[in-house]
């Protein structure tokens, strides 16, 4: 005897036929192995597949009055809340041509009347395994999606809550600077913004990446915490002396860096780009910065990036050895620098966006401004 699924709640199987005989033949039949709802029509068919809960199954005849079962079987295909219904055509129309259509539809069997109540009730059990099966594998895949959702946005907060910490033990080295790195950071974003489509740099400057520059640009002067405060500190312009020390924090940002990314076992993690603004940031274009005198594209873009900016910020705000500059001003010698300290279409960029920069810098002005 046909025994009924194991499993938690009794599976509901939806008989649909025009004929009250076989919707009473169908009903005894699968009488205490399963719930059985029924409908003389396709009509109130499709109107108790959409509603909750739905059914587990449908036996559809194909000749209705109405809307046919071809019909029906192609509308709950066809909707988002039914397509994963199985549907098994019970119907009379035995000619090859008629079942081709049936499974075309979507439907998974097609049983032919006169019916055996053994195939039947087979097929109805095998079927509603099948659907189990998908329904779990569907929830499983489900929360799966969530623990990886949940994993990537742990793994951001890794990202972000390390970059922020070591971004922090260089400002509070040089207070002078105030905002300096929240205004950079967001000069950097907005250049390579505004870069995402130039044929130079759209293959680099993904959104992905766009946002890792973002979170990464606080670290450019991470290496000033190894540079002595007889120097960092010092209230007047440096000798040549001091100025070479000075220029050691690129290659200490570096390092410090890399021995993070060690510990991290990747030498090609979401601080790479940080690696590279903190090292390479004080070249220029012309191969006249240090440390490693790199010019044109051999200077990493984030690098590249980072140099327009922190030179922006430098000028415009007033240091121990300077005044500040007007926006006016710092724009003006920038695009002196264009081809020589920096990359001519950053440059250009820059230009073309100038207001936006001007803009950013009113927004995290230092308190004394």
């Amino acid at each position: 005897m046909e025994q009924p699924l194991a499993g938690n709640a009794r599976q509901t199987v939806l008989v649909v036929d025009d004929t009250p005989d076989n919707l009473t033949l169908m009903s005894g039949l699968l009488k205490g192995l399963y719930t059985t709802k029924v409908a003389i029509n396709g009509e109130r068919a499709l109107a108790i597949a959409r509603a909750e809960p739905r059914p587990d199954l449908i036996l559809l005849d194909v000749m209705m009055p109405g809307l046919d079962g071809y019909e029906v079987c192609r509308r709950l295909k066809g909707s988002e809340i039914t397509a994963d219904i199985p549907v098994i055509f019970l119907t009379a129309r035995s000619q090859p041509e008629d079942e081709e259509l049936g499974l075309g539809l979507g439907a998974v069997d097609y049983i032919t009347k006169p019916i055996s109540p053994p195939i039947v009730l087979a097929r109805v059990r095998n079927h509603l395994l099948l659907k189990r099966a998908a329904d779990f594998l569907r929830n499983q895949n489900a929360l799966l999606e969530q623990e990886v959702a949940r994993r990537t946005e742990e793994i951001a907060r890794v990202q972000d809550t390390t970059i922020l910490a070591m971004g922090s033990l260089a400002e509070t080295r040089d207070n002078e600077t105030g905002n300096h790195i929240r205004r950079t950071q967001h000069y950097v974003r907005a250049l390579a913004l505004r870069l995402r489509t130039h044929p130079r740099f759209a293959a680099e400057l993904d959104d992905a990446t766009i946002e890792l520059l973002f979170k990464s640009a606080p670290l450019h002067d991470i290496g000033k915490v190894g540079i002595p405060d007889r120097i960092l500190l010092k209230a007047g312009p440096l000798t040549a002396e001091e100025f070479e020390v000075m220029k050691t924090h690129t290659t200490l940002g570096r390092d410090a860096i890399a021995s993070a990314e060690r510990l991290l076992g990747s030498s090609n993690s979401f601080l790479r780009h940080a690696r590279e603004i903190a090292h390479y940031h004080q070249e220029k274009w012309d191969g006249s910065g240090y440390p490693e005198g790199l010019a044109g594209d051999a200077i990493p873009v984030s690098a590249r990036l980072m140099a327009l900016a922190d030179v922006y910020d430098a000028l415009i705000n007033r240091r121990c050895y300077k005044p500040a500059f007007s926006h006016e001003e710092a724009v003006r010698i920038i695009g002196e620098g264009r081809g020589r300290h920096f990359d001519p279409d950053m440059t250009d960029a820059f230009l073309a966006i100038a207001e936006e920069f001007r803009q950013i810098a009113a927004r995290f002005a230092d308190a004394h401004h």
